[in-house]
């Protein structure tokens, strides 16, 4: 009679097969849970426009919103979409996106600014200016988004798009925090730290000399890919901290590090030891950029700007190139961080340098939410954030 077990082979065997069956579900809920999403946020794209076309063409007053609410969850009570505070979210949501006219002009943006922090003016107030907002920017200023941003904004959470026009002050700055959310898959509350610590300003703003000693399309990723300043309101130090106490920190608190530092960057190491001919000397910190296909050495200052600090590490990135770059691997990039820069200084020094390398301040004196989670979510953190929009009012 054969065994109620399987034998050690098939047992193994079976558990791969059921692995790739249970990865497989996961990836079609996931799916299932985006697709959802966006023909639930295509339909309040339409419910918006149709309720700004109707505050236009007729007098229905400041209890049209919570009477229309009251109706469409009266049809719909298993649906938590249409409360009047998520009604209110997504006639603003439609104006930010669909107004030639600056969002913060209209008297909409005086309107709860995100779900946590509602304005203090009552109910009918807030619908008063809802319904003069959508009358003074008047048919010539609504207008449908071309299909490749409507497509972007509707395949981002709900909660997160609340949060994108909610602490936006221009499209510019909306689109550019979609985008990312779609590239790397934040969280809400990474996306709310990347907009509060105003990364949308900081991304590619670095000074460096990377146009000058990197290929062009090399040199536009490099640029990017730094920021200025850094921001490790993270770390904890005293007054007189130095150097080392920065880098121990950083290491320290290694997760939060990188999700500052941007996609792309693996840790390799501290106090990373090279040995240029009978000396030895010592890298900060080593990591490797998966995007640019190079070694990043980052070298950090608890002062100002130096010239000298560019030399020293042209010295490093050339005993890198040397001893740990291989042919496959594009120039090895540096990046000093400084406590302050002075801007002219830092591009007369750099300007002779041979080495690609990059100079931005940093500040410590921020405060990072205890709520952060990891910049990359997994499939059940996706599914659950996606699953908490549809149930919020």
């Amino acid at each position: 009679m054969e065994s109620d077990y399987l034998p050690s082979q098939r047992t193994i065997a079976y558990r791969d097969w059921l692995l790739g069956l249970k990865k497989l579900f996961k990836s079609v809920q996931l799916k299932s849970a985006v697709k959802v999403n966006q023909e639930l946020l295509g339909f309040y794209w339409e419910l918006g426009q149709e309720i700004v076309e109707k505050q236009q063409q007729a007098d229905w007053g400041s209890g049209f919103l919570p009477q229309l609410s009251k109706d469409l969850c009266a049809e719909f009570p298993e649906i938590k979409g249409f409360s009047t505070r998520n009604l209110q979210y997504v006639v603003r949501w439609y104006l930010f996106y669909s107004t030639d006219i600056p969002i913060a002009q209209q008297p909409v943006a005086q309107l709860p600014k995100s779900p946590e922090t509602p304005s203090q003016s009552t109910d009918n107030e807030r619908l008063t200016n809802l319904a003069t907002a959508s009358g003074q920017i008047g048919q010539q200023a609504v207008a449908r988004l071309p299909g490749a941003m409507l497509e972007s904004i509707t395949s981002i959470p709900w909660g997160h798009n609340i949060v994108i026009i909610s602490k936006s002050s221009s499209l510019d700055e909306a689109l550019y925090y979609v985008r990312q959310t779609l590239t790397h898959g934040w969280s809400r509350a990474v996306l709310v730290h990347q907009i509060e610590s105003d990364l949308f300003t900081r991304e590619g703003s670095a000074t460096s000399n990377f146009a000058t000693t990197l290929p062009p399309a090399q040199s536009d990723l490099a640029q990017q890919t730094l920021k200025d300043p850094y921001v490790f309101d993270f770390l904890t130090l005293t007054k007189d901290h130095n150097e080392r106490d920065i880098e121990n920190q950083l290491t320290d608190h290694i997760s939060k590090f990188l999700i500052e530092l941007g996609a792309g960057f693996a840790y390799l190491g501290r106090q990373v030891p090279l040995q240029v001919s009978d000396r030895d000397f010592f890298l900060d910190l080593l990591f490797y950029h998966t995007q640019l296909h190079c070694y990043v050495v980052i070298e950090l200052k608890t002062g100002d700007f130096e010239p000298e600090f560019a030399g020293k590490l042209n010295f490093y990135l050339k005993a890198v190139d040397e001893s740990l770059r291989t042919q496959r691997d594009e120039p090895t990039i540096g990046i000093l961080l400084c406590k302050t820069k002075n801007k002219l200084i830092a591009e007369y020094a750099l300007s002779d340098i041979n080495k690609p390398i990059g100079v931005s301040e940093y500040q410590l004196t921020q405060s990072l939410p205890d709520s952060l989670k990891p910049s990359l979510p997994s499939i059940e953190e996706l599914e659950a954030e996606l699953q908490q929009d549809f149930d919020d009012e």
